[in-house]
């Protein structure tokens, strides 16, 4: 059968909620993509994460606050940069400052979103928001209860030293170190 005029728009055909859990739900989606292909799509939906890249500038060389947590999916400790999911009808901002005074106790003077991008655009709708915070003051941590969290400030270039062989595994880690060294290393002005 020929293939239709290519367009560039997708046209749902069907959705169906397979799934519903805490944090996302998976849909079943017929779909007609660009170019006229139909598919099968099964999608995770999430209202979003937030990151904070935590960057103390009051030394030589910029640090940057990591933490510790069992991450059960991976199997293992992972070091991490803050993050956590969008709770309904919250800002991105708001949601990265609650989410680092809730897993560090710091709380930060200056906030800049850095990045935006899809955590894995192949079969989850969950987009990352990176903010850098700076100016940052410590306070009291109040994880949830779930949460175990460890801290700790490490040195860029360690930070960077521990990207390159492999310590941090973490995408939305790896991003921020990453962006960082290349665009953010530099105290303010």
């Amino acid at each position: 059968m020929p293939r239709s005029k290519s367009s560039n728009k997708v046209q749902v055909i069907s959705s169906e909620e397979v799934y519903r859990g805490p944090v996302f739900w998976v849909t079943l989606d017929h779909v007609r993509e660009p170019g006229g292909i139909e598919a099968r799509r099964d999608v995770v939906r999430h209202p979003g994460s937030v990151v904070v890249l935590p960057v103390d500038d009051s030394g030589r060389e910029p640090r940057i606050l990591l933490e510790r947590q069992y991450r059960h999916s991976a199997g293992k400790r992972l070091w991490e940069l803050p993050a956590g999911r969008i709770d309904p009808g919250e800002s991105e901002l708001a949601g990265a400052k609650r989410e680092l005074i809730e897993e560090t106790g710091y709380r930060a003077k200056y906030w800049k979103r850095i990045l935006r991008y899809y955590a894995s655009p192949g079969f989850l709708d969950e987009t990352m928001a990176i903010f850098l915070a700076r100016g940052l003051v410590r306070g009291i941590a109040a994880p949830e209860e779930d949460e175990l969290i460890r801290t700790r400030f490490f040195p860029l270039s360690t930070a960077l030293r521990m990207v390159e062989r492999g310590l941090i595994p973490d995408g939305k880690t790896i991003a921020g170190i990453l962006w960082l060294t290349h665009f953010g290393g530099r105290k303010r002005r």
